[in-house]
């Protein structure tokens, strides 16, 4: 939900006028997707562990539940790579709105010729990065 995020631009004309404006997008439903598909898969995950640990002998003598065990598995490896899949796209949404240079450029302070915009530091992008990797 970027829009949501504020920053401050000061005005040339007046030093003491401060423009306040908001960053373009919201990307948070694939955010969303993959923490809502991870914390799902934790919980699958304990939930087989004690199925597997504490009836053991349910487990076996069923034929039907390893079947059933090994299809939620499968949907569950689809789905996690769909969430990924999304979640990168929208990483990838979330650089291009956030982009330094994309942000100058949307600045009417720093379309005047006499006027030299700069960024000062890019932002550090790769624990996000990591997290599409996982």
């Amino acid at each position: 939900r970027l829009y949501q995020i504020p920053f401050e631009m000061p005005a040339c004309e007046a030093e003491s006028e401060i423009h306040t404006l908001h960053l373009v997008g919201d990307f948070s439903a694939p955010a969303e997707f993959f923490v809502t598909l991870g914390v799902f898969s934790f919980l699958y995950a304990m939930a087989a562990l004690v199925l597997y640990l504490r009836f053991h002998s349910l487990y076996g003598e069923n034929k039907k539940l390893p079947f059933a065990d090994f299809c939620v598995t499968i949907c569950f490896a689809f789905f996690w790579l769909v969430a990924a899949a999304a979640w990168g796209k929208g990483l990838t949404d979330v650089k291009a709105a956030t982009r330094p240079a994309s942000l100058i450029a949307a600045m009417a302070v720093c379309q005047g010729q006499e006027v030299v915009c700069g960024a000062g530091a890019t932002p550090a992008m790769g624990l996000a990065n990591i997290s599409v990797v996982r």
